[in-house]
């Protein structure tokens, strides 16, 4: 998978994208979105962004899988990739309608932004993630697409009045100075009568000089809408001029690109006897990529296995655990019964010798007993015998 990813990038990231500097007001607050953006979606991954110095290597730019989120930004109607590892942001990158997510694995995914001049890679966790995160690449990519084609209906809309109101006054008897937002005072109709009603005072002098008032109120309203307008159309051609000369600087990075490349076409024209070994070795190297991917696919069913056995062994360990704990208990109750039987034992052993003792004490009372019977009986029979003798 990173030979497939390394010749990925060796083919599609060779282009030298122009930096780009501009200045957005609603930038990273020390690594964290400000609060007119709110996440839409959210997922994890792991984040790699391409070596600058080769353009064919990936370097990992988080040691851990981290948040990755679309957010949209509601001042500006743009939608923006960004994904923070604590405090520094690693992603921050402005959805445009002419980027593409290629999905190079069945869990990578990448892109190219111009303006941050690199190249970001996503590892997913499984291709249900990457799926996912592609459908809403290409969908919020389309939302950026309809909001700059909307902004652009509005430019036009609101240059099409300004050019009608230009034309307008130029129709009108303003004169140049008063268009291009000078304060000398509105030159009216009634400027050049006014010393013929001077001339001939009559009745109608006075409602002339209001009419003439009025007049000059109104055009010194018109002028001051004019002032606004020419203010709005200077601001919007100084900011087409900015956008014109920016576009003509990658026009011209764009040209240099293409001429380049145009020459790397040439040199592999003049090699092109070597189409057929290329062929045959792209050929061989789609097979190994196959069996590489066959090989990881058993990999991780083989790694899905050796979970499943770590986890019975960790249940077996548990059991394990409970066992000894029982055989534990049942040590300690077999030392308190070994000892209740030691001492049952010297119980035993004492009641054993005091019963001796008493069967001795016993023995000899007998064999005392014994002896007094049989003086007893010598006694009888001698006073037996001293009866019969008498």
């Amino acid at each position: 998978m990173g030979d497939r990813i390394g010749r990925w990038t060796d083919q599609h990231v060779t282009l030298s994208y122009p930096k780009v500097k501009e200045v957005v007001a609603d930038e990273l607050d020390e690594g964290r979105p400000q609060n007119e953006e709110q996440p839409i979606f959210s997922t994890r991954a792991h984040v790699f962004q391409i070596d600058p110095s080769t353009k064919k290597n990936w370097v990992p730019t988080s040691k851990h899988a981290v948040t990755v989120s679309y957010f949209f930004d509601s001042t500006r109607n743009v939608y923006r990739i960004i994904s923070l590892d604590g405090s520094k942001a690693i992603i921050n990158s402005t959805i445009t309608p002419n980027m593409t997510f290629t999905k190079t694995s069945h869990k990578f995914g990448q892109w190219a932004d111009s303006r941050a001049n690199t190249v970001y890679g996503l590892g997913f966790p499984s291709e249900s993630h990457l799926t996912k995160f592609a459908d809403k690449f290409t969908e919020f990519k389309e939302a950026a697409r309809l909001a700059k084609e909307k902004s652009q209906e509005k430019i036009e809309l609101t240059s099409t009045p300004s050019q009608e109101s230009t034309s307008g006054d130029q129709q009108s008897p303003l004169t140049p100075g008063n268009i291009n937002g000078t304060d000398e005072e509105p030159v009216t109709p009634g400027t050049p009568q006014r010393p013929e009603v001077r001339a001939e005072p009559s009745q109608n002098a006075l409602p002339f000089s209001q009419s003439s008032s009025s007049i000059g109120k109104h055009w010194e309203a018109e002028l001051e809408a004019l002032k606004g307008n020419n203010a709005k159309l200077t601001a919007a051609l100084l900011e087409s001029t900015a956008n014109v000369k920016q576009w003509k600087q990658q026009l011209a990075a764009y040209q240099e690109e293409a001429e380049r490349l145009h020459k790397r076409v040439t040199e592999l024209e003049c090699v092109s006897s070597q189409t057929t070994a290329i062929k045959s070795q792209k050929t061989e190297l789609n097979q190994t990529i196959e069996e590489l991917e066959a090989a990881l696919r058993a990999k991780e069913e083989e790694l899905q296995r050796l979970k499943a056995e770590v986890e019975s062994a960790n249940e077996f360990q548990t059991r394990k655990d409970s066992l000894t704990l029982k055989l534990q208990d049942t040590e300690s109750r077999n030392q308190t019964l070994e000892a209740q039987l030691r001492e049952l034992e010297q119980r035993l052993e004492s009641s054993q010798q005091e019963r001796d003792a008493f069967h001795k004490s016993l023995r000899s009372l007998l064999e005392l007993l014994d002896s007094k019977i049989l003086e007893l009986t010598e006694l009888r029979d001698t006073l037996a015998q001293l009866l019969q003798s008498s």
